[in-house]
């Protein structure tokens, strides 16, 4: 949910290299089930489950991790690397 610009901030303060999606309009949080919504005294709210999404060239899902450990995106980093690993093994 958050912007380009502050997910491009994130990455630089943990360090990242690859890009962060920004979901403004929430269509991929609600295709992975990761939109989360409450009520407040009859106001809704949505928020985004953290979660760490990695896909692969051909649009396959090669990885989830969602909740706190999702904090750190060294995890969907080291799942990139050994993919990158394999593809290029082949």
């Amino acid at each position: 949910m958050d912007s380009p610009a502050a997910n491009a901030a994130f990455a630089k303060q943990v360090n990242v290299k690859f890009t962060l999606l920004s979901d403004m309009n929430k269509k991929m949080l609600t295709s992975y089930g990761i939109l989360k919504g409450y009520d407040v005294q009859s106001e809704s709210y949505q928020w985004a489950q953290r979660a760490n999404i990695v896909i692969d060239k051909n649009g396959i899902v090669q990885h989830i991790e969602e909740g706190d450990s999702a904090v750190n995106p060294n995890n969907a980093l080291s799942v990139c690397t050994d993919l990158h690993k394999k593809q290029t093994a082949k």
